[in-house]
């Protein structure tokens, strides 16, 4: 059995997440898909992770990959997260993973229909969604809050959960756009305001084309492996959400091999197990939720546990992150001066500290005038920030 070390994970994390300063890539799209896909749940996220990664930072491109060529697409999907893939991978995030959700997304709408008792039910959404649909056709895109002035049937409210102790009333504009969102019938366009905002306009898509959902999983998890491997099992399932049934389906089906870890056994994409020479020293500023954070669920080669209470809040969400050489070593915010400030952890020296200073300038410089506020907020970010 190969023996893949810690050392070496950082190495590879540094190349394939296009960390170091000389792997940088040249597109969005190429930086989604070398890291698979974007987290997508915090709107700033998407445009930090990119940018962090990006040769020439900045968000007109980002914009334009997302808005205007459409060659990155968010879709509801692993883990019943937000994710920003490349149209090229889509349809196998897709069929692995996002059709099983927005399936279940559609009964559990349709049930608290249902509960409401006041006869709404499966031919009332849909006749509430061909109404959505008809509205965008007229106005190309539109807000939510537009919308359901169109659409007298998004300003109805039913009582969720009647009879309990956490019984409450929602109006349901917001559940039937997000069927229709994961449905793949619509989709987000530009927020208004800034790239920074999460008030979307929707406008109008089509479903992407169906694949089996067994060969989908298996081609996701050979790309999840190539970008995040060596990885275990349990990280496999953690990143994807699938039991571990097809986590285990898929593993065989590409053929993973099984490598020797500094602490247990892990897998990687076959033929993946030469030695690779080490990149250049490197620092990054990585926001809340960054994939090169959140994809392992055991993440001991680059995140030392006494870490673990300042950078993560009570759900178990990473704030923004400071990197030497491919491990966590401390935490970033911006003020609300726009001023960038961070906390090392953890002392790495003076050649470090000067690399992590400009990585910051470089931040700083494309971030420009926005404003960045993490959705979930953890212990040191809130320190940094008061």
């Amino acid at each position: 059995m190969h023996r893949i070390s810690d050392e070496q994970r950082r190495i590879r994390l540094g190349r394939r997440h296009l960390l170091a300063p000389s792997v940088r890539g040249d597109t969005p799209v190429a930086v989604a898909d070398a890291i698979v896909a974007l987290h997508a749940t915090d709107a700033s996220t998407v445009f930090l992770s990119a940018c962090a990664r990006l040769t020439d930072p900045g968000v007109q491109a980002v914009e334009q990959s997302l808005y205007e060529d459409v060659t990155l697409v968010r879709l509801l999907s692993m883990r019943r997260t937000l994710f920003a893939v490349s149209a090229e991978l889509a349809p196998y995030v897709d069929a692995s993973t996002a059709r099983s959700i927005a399936a279940k997304e559609r009964r559990t709408l349709i049930s608290h229909l249902a509960e409401d008792g006041n006869g709404l039910d499966e031919q009332w959404l849909a006749e509430a969604e061909e109404a959505v649909l008809a509205a965008l056709a007229a106005r190309g895109s539109a807000t939510g809050g537009q919308l359901s002035t169109d659409v007298p049937a998004l300003r109805t409210k039913i009582t969720v959960f009647p009879g309990k102790k956490y019984e409450t009333v929602q109006g349901v504009a917001s559940r039937v756009i997000r069927v229709l969102a994961a449905d793949g019938r619509i989709r987000r366009d530009r927020p208004r305001g800034s790239w920074t905002s999460s008030q979307f306009r929707w406008t109008a898509s089509e479903p992407w084309p169906p694949l089996p959902p067994a060969e989908a999983r298996a081609e996701l998890a050979r790309r999840w492996l190539l970008s995040y491997g060596p990885a275990t099992e349990a990280d496999l399932k953690w990143w994807t959400g699938w039991t571990l049934g097809d986590v285990r389906t898929a593993l065989a089906a590409v053929g993973a091999e099984e490598v020797g870890l500094d602490a247990g056994t892990g897998y990687v994409a076959p033929g993946d197990t030469v030695p690779e020479p080490p990149v250049e020293s490197w620092a990054a500023l990585l926001p809340a939720l960054d994939p090169s954070a959140m994809a392992w669920a055991d993440r001991g080669f680059h995140l030392s546990v006494d870490h673990r209470a300042a950078l993560f809040d009570r759900s178990g969400n990473i704030g923004p992150t400071v990197w030497w050489n491919g491990e966590i070593i401390g935490g970033w915010t911006q003020r609300a001066d726009g001023e960038i400030v961070w906390r090392l952890l953890t002392d790495p020296g003076r050649e470090a500290a000067a690399a992590i200073e400009a990585e910051a300038s470089r931040l700083s410089a494309w971030v420009g005038e926005a404003r960045i506020t993490p959705r979930f907020r953890t212990p040191l970010e809130r320190e940094l920030t008061a």
